[in-house]
């Protein structure tokens, strides 16, 4: 029992590290002009947490029931946003938990090895995570009227939401944040598994 409050206290707190890796990306306007950056982010902060806490139990499952607690604490904050008066739409609640279940049945699935769940299953978190959150982020009703209507007070100056140039320096961003996010996730899930074993 004591093993697994450690568990929960733990993920809360790395919960603040992932959803806000690279300044507040959870929120609508930095989302979408930066959406490599989230994708690496958010894929390789989840890769490390739920390879460490799977490691340390053993037991597949234990990677969704990480990205479960973070999306739990996610949707608390969202909540409080639309409490001070801020539309529903202003956070986006990052999709943590189906690339969390393919990393967990990677492990299942090849009888729990540890080589076996880094390398395949980090490789579909960082494919699979920019997909489900692009969808996501479709849903939302116009993320740029929201950032200019709603600005953050804490949104430094060079975060300004400005229109983006769609094919400017790249033509699809999903694309470039699953390529990147996939060949991140692999070393970085190898670390939480050295951090396991410290």
């Amino acid at each position: 029992t004591t093993h697994y409050l450690f568990i929960v206290v733990v993920a809360v707190n790395s919960t603040l590290l992932t959803i806000n890796a690279g300044d507040y990306i959870f929120y609508t306007d930095w989302m979408w002009t930066s959406f490599v950056v989230f994708s690496v982010s958010q894929s390789t902060m989840l890769t490390v947490g739920a390879i460490y806490y799977m490691l340390s139990t053993g037991v597949p499952g234990t990677a969704t029931y990480y990205a479960t607690i973070m999306t739990i604490y996610t949707w608390v904050a969202k909540g409080a946003w639309f409490a001070l008066g801020y539309p529903y739409d202003f956070i986006v609640v990052p999709v943590w938990i189906p690339s969390a279940m393919l990393l967990d049945l990677s492990y299942w699935a090849t009888r729990r090895n540890k080589h076996a769940a880094i390398l395949i299953g980090g490789s579909l978190v960082g494919l699979s995570f920019p997909l489900f959150n692009m969808v996501n982020l479709l849903l939302v009703r116009d993320p740029l009227e929201v950032a200019f209507k709603y600005p953050r007070p804490t949104l430094p100056a060079y975060m300004t939401p400005i229109e983006p140039q769609v094919g400017k320096f790249y033509n699809s961003p999903v694309a470039l944040g699953s390529g990147a996010g996939a060949v991140l996730t692999v070393p970085m899930a190898a670390l939480g598994a050295k951090l396991n074993t410290w």
